[in-house]
């Protein structure tokens, strides 16, 4: 229920003990407008005139409870807003330097998750979880010492029911705890998977398993749906047992004092007094339960992000490496690699030399996507022999490697900022003849024209709205200004554009992979005849490589990959 990692936030120790100090005065406010209201009852009861004294008492204690409230939720507000956004600035920097790496192994829609709904329940676990077990541990005791005073018999009655009431929200709290957990976990699979199958939703169209994939989102969300019920119902139980037994506990004290009254064994004033303090003796316990089950919800999450802030960073490798020549090569022997919850890739081994051309073709989840990230040096493989410019490494996660590196990948991203600084984004000296040469390379002259203020106008999120043709445009000119990166790695760049967009953009792609080493992934066929050389992917494992007309020849896997891949003729 409390994450201990919860108190170690900055500033903890100084919230909880002016809440201390509050939930303190808050007891005393309480006390004082039950004795106050009480007297005022009594004389009134006993045909006497109002008290306007405890009267006024009652007021000054009830719009002291109101204020202090109001300035407890109003501390606490701002510092679980504060907390959660130094929470999300930390995750946001563990991913930006982590980069692919972490948004491979956790999952893009967890990530995202995490990044916005997850705060989310991270802010409101922190007020909830500070606010209301300090006045669970306060004010619950005082007022216990306050009715010792008033009736003690009472009091103890009230103390003996209190443990059962604590019982009994332990017992049903841990099953609610378990289902939440196993709940949390569903939600990140679904988020994950319907954000893969929603960024993919062009190819999976386009090979024709839109609808099957439609009908696992639906099975997935059906099952969540269920889980999510069962969860309610425990909630539900939960909330129930909890009011059942507190409600009968001051109604034993009800019917206790009754008797007292009509035997003439108390008096009308401790028994008001008594009633009055009772439901604010469970009133702690009753919210407490009452945000038991949304703030499991947020201990996940504040659980989970201090997992993904405080996990190991990917093995890096610091070698020297000068910038990637026409006499450079890359060998890899037997590298494996395995997703902790997932498929597996290998043995790749391969051997890539100097300014080449080198194709990654294969069906939807054959491991391009995954050899692309190894690499990249996105991802560590488990096992394996990595040879780069005569030096051994462990993985290709190695700086000066992405130095060099071009990475364009299905979806480039376009910041909200001029048409001139998204270009620009990498090359930010770059003038604006260079800029407007890069656009006339890449074939965006149009879209400068249709623009308002040229190269000023404001695109991205929210502003000018971009076809996905237009999208890969720019992070292709973002490539043709940076002249001093000789490596480009293109993972699936045109799966998500119509043909005729995809056959017009590639007369503006290849000219820029001269001189340059080129690693291109992709399931359309009639890239292959502009590669050098074809690594041909099937269930993780490299089965194929060579030339185009090598591999026509062997008439093996990549042949009949043709043959499968129904449509594809007319592009070759």
């Amino acid at each position: 229920m409390i994450d201990q990692h919860l108190f170690k936030l900055d500033g903890a120790g100084a919230i909880v003990r002016r809440l201390a100090v509050l939930e303190v005065l808050q007891a005393f406010l309480i006390i004082g407008q039950a004795l106050s209201l009480s007297m005022v009852l009594t004389i009134l009861w006993q045909g006497k005139k109002l008290n306007w004294l405890y009267l006024l008492l009652f007021a000054l204690c009830f719009t002291g409870r109101q204020l202090n409230d109001w300035f407890q939720d109003k501390m606490l507000g701002h510092y679980s807003n504060q907390e959660s956004e130094k929470l999300r600035q930390k995750l946001l920097s563990k991913v930006f330097n982590e980069g692919q790496a972490l948004v491979q192994k956790q999952g893009t829609g967890s990530l995202i998750t995490m990044a916005l709904d997850g705060i989310d329940e991270v802010r409101n676990y922190i007020k909830l979880i500070y606010n209301k077990v300090l006045t669970m541990m306060i004010v619950p005791v005082l007022l216990f010492i306050a009715m010792l005073f008033v009736n003690w018999q009472c009091a103890l009655i009230l103390l003996i029911m209190y443990p059962l009431i604590v019982l009994f929200m332990i017992i049903l709290g841990h099953a609610a705890q378990d289902k939440a957990i196993k709940q949390f976990g569903n939600f990140q699979i679904l988020s994950n998977n319907f954000i893969d199958s929603l960024r993919g939703i062009d190819t999976l169209k386009y090979l024709g398993l839109s609808k099957r994939y439609s009908t696992s989102i639906f099975h997935l969300s059906e099952n969540f749906r269920r889980k999510t019920m069962a969860v309610l119902r425990v909630a539900m139980l939960s909330t129930f047992a909890l009011d059942f037994f507190t409600t009968l506990s001051i109604a034993v004290i009800a019917v206790y004092l009754g008797f007292n009254l009509l035997n003439g064994k108390i008096t009308l004033f401790p028994a008001l007094a008594i009633l009055i303090l009772a439901p604010e003796y469970f009133l702690p316990i009753r919210n407490f339960a009452g945000d038991f089950h949304a703030t499991l919800n947020g201990k996940n999450a504040f659980h989970r992000i201090n997992e993904l802030i405080k996990a190991p960073k990917e093995p890096v490798e610091e070698l020297q490496l000068s910038q990637w020549s026409q006499d450079d090569q890359l060998t890899i022997k037997d590298m494996n690699f395995k997703y902790e919850k997932g498929s597996k890739i290998g043995p790749i081994s391969l051997n890539i030399h100097g300014y080449e051309k080198v194709g990654v073709i294969g069906m939807s989840g054959s491991g391009k996507s995954t050899l692309i990230n190894l690499l990249s040096g996105f991802l560590t493989p488990k096992n394996g022999e990595i040879t780069i410019q005569k030096q051994d490494a462990k993985t290709l996660n190695i700086p000066n490697w992405h130095k060099q590196l071009i990475y364009i990948p299905q979806n480039p991203y376009v910041f909200t900022a001029s048409l001139r600084d998204n270009v620009a984004f990498y090359t930010p000296g770059a003038s604006d003849d260079e800029i407007r040469q890069a656009i006339h390379v890449v074939g965006l002259d149009d879209l400068v024209k249709e623009l308002p203020d040229g190269l000023d106008t404001i695109i991205g999120q929210g502003k000018r709205v971009l076809s996905g043709g237009q999208a890969q445009r720019i992070a292709l000119a973002r490539a043709f200004l940076d002249q001093q990166r000789k490596v480009m790695i293109f993972d699936e760049p045109t799966a998500h554009l119509d043909i005729e967009t995809e056959v017009d953009l590639k007369k503006k792609m290849l000219p820029l992979m001269k001189d340059h080493l080129v690693i291109f992934a992709t399931h359309r066929l009639h890239w292959m005849k502009e590669m050098d050389y074809i690594l041909v992917m099937n269930h993780g494992k490299l089965v194929e490589q060579g030339t185009f007309d090598e591999l026509e020849k062997k008439n093996g896997y990549f042949v009949k990959l043709i043959e499968k891949m129904r449509g594809d003729h007319d592009e070759q």
